[in-house]
């Protein structure tokens, strides 16, 4: 297992740096206003050296092994080393993947406790562990050295001027998620400088943050932030991992979204944030890491303690188990894997002051062998942590894992994407039949999947469109991807998008297509921002930006993947509207209710909180919700409902809303309802301009238009 070509020698040192043992806690490198003490876990490791490079992270200069071991964990403590110290590991062990341990001390690897990355990747034969090419493939030996190509760690100085910031704790109902991309939204802006673009520096600037705070939302959730990894096959081909779903290093922002190189800019946007009253949710990366499956290089974990890492094939170590999809998963079940998440998610919570979390893949960070089990040793912690009790959890409760698919599944507490309400959502709005069922249930935060041990309809976290897949406009513009731009003969990206073009395939002149896509569009935006449960809506959307059909821009950091803020006419009305409906979603509390509205009539205040109503006016009988071809149906909900647990009428407005999936007029007659006058209409599909300012009396025929949406609000006799 040797190779010809040999690793760089030692470094010659004059005057060796001073070292002391130091202590196993806290993990990472960590100033303490004298020294840096220096720890780091293995358990199958046999020596551990501590790599100090110069200020440019390209010459070593020396190496230091760490003098102590306590409970696996390798120590020392440089009295001399002060913040702005470039490092990295080379940790040596067998090197034996039959069982599962992959040392080679040749390699340099990153901290995985490391809070700043300097450098980037660059991709070498030198990064792998073994020799590429060679007839043992991944059970042969490299000694080539990888420091000149691997990111260094920067030891930081934690301290940092907050002000009076603090996290912004928007209630569950009055939160409305922006998903967006650091470098998506602000490549294009025009008000950010140049030196800005695509950095936490370009989200802080006044005119982006002022359009955010404008809309209406309540939450900026970021794509993957954290140090990731560009793919070799992707940089082959002239294109990077844009999305940045690779992590390498969970506590480091990546250094690319850092205008200034420090730290510091991530915290200074996240205060900038608060103070527009918007909270920072991350979207984050714990299932896998970017060193891929067997044949993977050796970055950070796979050269520390591969064995404890990783989860690994029972009866073969060399493989990997493979729930992510990306070639490896993380083992959360090894109390220092999972210690390493939790304080990964602290740190970012306390140190950083975020206010909540995506979790990408969230079923793997639930599964033991035997399965998903909602009290995984991650999810207890969670919930008991009084640090991340406190802040937004959000579970992507899927992967590709035996029985990987848990929507509903989550313990409470946690609330989870619901990709049900996409689903029957745009299959009802594209006239699909038998949908009518299925939407009413949607509409009422699925509570056939939620409503239960206590959990609140806003645990339904729903959404039309997201970063993964097409964007609102190309919803209704594409009956087809067209991901010809990704270089993957247009195979990649799902096929399953329950789209539209009405009529024409991609942009058109046609006045009547477009009108009714603008329609179409609406409609989607107020099922969204009118159903119980929590709304996502993806930057971009209020004004119907296209990615020309792409439905999978992960590695398109072009115009493709980049919000284009020279808004059409279109783009500008559609983004008044869904102000709008944000306002009125606002406004109106039964709206985002915290009780599950179930349809049963309550003795004791004679009155049902939900009915729902056919064209006729009259209750929805069982034949038909039953009938396939049904497209139309109201909502009434009532505003004397029971708020909380306490018997007692509500005060909440009554509002009817009105649905129409077909292609033609429905007259629907209005109902009358006990305590109300009349009707205003507040929102209709088919006519944006309506807000409530013409009355319509009980048992009016009121004719919806095909294809919209109305929202009613009932006025009472005491309103007089």
């Amino acid at each position: 297992m040797s190779s010809t070509k040999k690793s760089a020698p030692e470094p010659h040192v004059e005057t060796p740096s001073r070292i002391r043992e130091g202590l196993p806690f806290p993990l990472g490198a960590t100033w303490d206003g004298l020294g840096v003490n220096f720890a780091l876990f293995s358990a199958n490791a046999t020596k551990v050296e501590l790599c100090i490079f110069d200020d440019a992270g390209e010459v070593e200069l020396e190496r230091i092994e760490l003098p102590e071991y306590t409970d696996e964990i390798y120590h020392g403590y440089l009295p001399d080393a002060h913040p702005g110290m470039i490092y990295g590991y080379r940790v040596y062990g067998a090197y034996d993947p039959a069982n599962g341990h992959r040392f080679n001390h040749n390699k340099l690897l990153i901290d995985p406790y490391a809070k700043q990355l300097v450098g980037e990747l660059k991709w070498s034969e030198a990064l792998f562990g073994y020799t590429i090419g060679h007839p043992d493939a991944d059970l042969s030996f490299d000694e080539r050295d990888s420091a000149p190509f691997v990111p260094k760690c920067k030891v930081i100085d934690p301290a940092h001027t907050w002000g009076h910031d603090h996290r912004v704790s928007v209630p569950w109902d009055k939160t409305i998620i922006y998903e967006t991309h650091v470098r998506g939204i602000s490549m294009r802006h025009p008000s950010v400088p140049e030196s800005q673009r695509g950095t936490f520096a370009g989200l802080m600037v006044d005119d982006v943050l002022e359009h955010i705070r404008k809309l209406g939302v309540s939450s900026v959730e970021l794509l993957p932030i954290h140090a990731f990894v560009n793919d070799q096959h992707l940089l082959h081909k002239g294109m990077t991992n844009y999305w940045g779903y690779n992590s390498i290093a969970f506590f480091a922002p990546d250094p690319r979204y850092l205008a200034s190189g420090k730290i510091a800019e991530f915290k200074e946007m996240v205060a900038h944030l608060h103070e527009a009253n918007l909270e920072v949710i991350l979207d984050v990366v714990y299932n896998h890491t970017a060193e891929g499956n067997e044949q993977g290089p050796t970055l950070s974990m796979r050269g520390i303690d591969n064995a404890s890492y990783y989860r690994l094939m029972p009866d073969d170590k060399r493989y990997y188990i493979n729930d992510s999809g990306t070639g490896n998963t993380l083992d959360l079940s090894h109390p220092c894997v999972l210690q390493m998440v939790t304080d990964s998610l602290r740190y970012w919570a306390t140190e950083m002051h975020v206010d909540g979390f995506r979790f990408d893949l969230a079923t793997i960070l639930g599964r033991y062998h035997e399965g998903f089990d909602e009290r995984h040793s991650f999810l207890v912690a969670c919930r008991q942590d009084p640090v991340l009790r406190q802040v937004k959890m959000i579970a992507e409760p899927w992967d590709c894992g035996p029985g990987g698919y848990q929507v509903g599944g989550f313990p409470p507490g946690w609330v989870e994407w619901n990709d049900k309400f996409r689903d029957t959502v745009r299959a009802f709005w594209k006239g699909d039949d038998g949908q009518l069922a299925d939407f009413a249930s949607r509409m009422t935060a699925s509570g056939e999947m939620f409503n239960q041990r206590g959990r609140r309809p806003y645990a339904s976290l729903n959404f039309i469109t997201a970063h993964d897949g097409f964007t609102l406009n190309d919803l209704v513009s594409y009956n087809d991807k067209h991901n010809e731009a990704n270089d993957e003969d247009n195979q990649d990206g799902s096929n399953n998008n329950l789209s539209w073009n009405h009529g024409v395939e991609g942009p058109t002149d046609d006045p009547e297509i477009n009108e009714l896509r603008q329609r179409q569009m609406r409609n989607f935006f107020a099922t969204l921002l009118l159903s119980q449960g929590t709304p996502m809506l993806v930057a971009g959307d209020e004004f119907a930006r296209t990615q020309e059909g792409n439905n999978n821009a992960y590695c398109q950091d072009s115009e493709i993947g980049w919000v284009n803020w020279d808004l059409s006419e279109d783009g500008k009305a559609l983004l008044k509207f869904v102000k709008r409906l944000i306002k009125l979603r606002l406004a109106y509390p039964i709206l985002r209710r915290g009780r599950f509205l179930v349809g049963n009539y309550n003795e004791d205040i004679g009155v049902k909180d939900v009915t729902w109503l056919a064209p006729d006016g009259s209750e929805m009988t069982i034949e038909q919700w039953e009938e396939a071809h049904g497209r139309c149906l109201g909502m009434l909900l009532d505003g004397r409902a029971q708020e909380t647990g306490i018997r007692r009428k509500g005060g909440d407005a009554t509002l009817l809303l009105v649905v129409n999936a077909h292609h033609d007029v429905v007259n629907f007659l209005l109902p009358e309802v006990p305590d109300g006058t009349y009707w205003t209409c507040m929102i209709d599909t088919n006519q944006p301009s309506i807000r409530g300012q013409e009355r319509f009396e009980f048992g009016h025929e009121y004719s919806v238009t095909g294809r919209s949406l109305l929202l009613f609000e009932l006025h009472r006799e005491d309103d007089e």
